[in-house]
């Protein structure tokens, strides 16, 4: 099947990027506003670059136009704290994605506890295995969605989840969920290694030197 994105609706393009493009890690997202902690889960989130650290987020406003309060917040203070997800917090990071009246504090309802920050003034989650706190370098207003960029100045991860030298991930401990489609999530249970082969191993062949015939 193809389908031609230059016609296709809002709702059709997000069905196929979201099922096709995965997994995707989620970040829930806590910020700090006018009534409080607040925390979002956002799949629309990846690292974007390690110098400068940047993380980007994707956010979609509300269906009457308005900025959803994570962004509203990020506005606000600057700042936003990345707080990775694992099995042991997903259900409450599919509560603080509840659609609660404002004042509502999600992470507390979700059972999660917050930290304060270290170099933001917004609390990072205890309970999460990596939080990442960011200071907002960019928003962009992309018609109906903000794309975030925040600089990551402050990382702790939970010791167990690094290995004996503190470099690499200690894949038994670390194992953060992803979003696949609609409510299908996965962990990362069955890692295995790939290395590319030696490039000397390898025949190259010259784009001039191919014929063009694929039959």
């Amino acid at each position: 099947m193809k389908f031609d994105f230059t016609k296709e609706p809002p709702e059709i393009r997000y069905r196929l990027l979201s099922n096709f493009v995965g997994p995707r890690p989620i970040a829930l997202v806590s910020t700090l506003g006018k009534k409080g902690a607040n925390a979002a889960p956002m799949s629309f989130f990846n690292v974007f670059s390690h110098d400068p650290a940047i993380l980007i987020l994707g956010i979609q406003k509300r269906l009457d136009g308005r900025d959803k309060d994570t962004v509203a917040n990020i506005q606000d203070t600057g700042s936003f704290v990345v707080n990775m997800v694992d099995m042991a917090i997903a259900e409450g990071m599919l509560i603080c994605g509840l659609s609660f009246e404002p004042g509502i504090d999600e992470i507390a309802t979700a059972g999660l506890t917050k930290r304060p920050g270290v170099h933001v003034p917004v609390p990072s989650i205890a309970e999460s295995p990596c939080v990442m706190e960011c200071v907002t370098e960019q928003v962009i207003d992309y018609g109906p969605r903000a794309i975030i960029l925040g600089k990551v100045v402050h990382m702790e991860v939970r010791e167990d989840c690094l290995d004996d030298q503190g470099r690499y991930v200690n894949a038994d401990a670390y194992q953060p969920i992803a979003r696949l489609h609609a409510d299908n999530y996965i962990v990362p249970d069955a890692q295995f290694e790939m290395k590319a082969p030696p490039i000397d191993t390898i025949i190259p062949v010259s784009a001039t030197d191919q014929s063009g015939d694929n039959t």
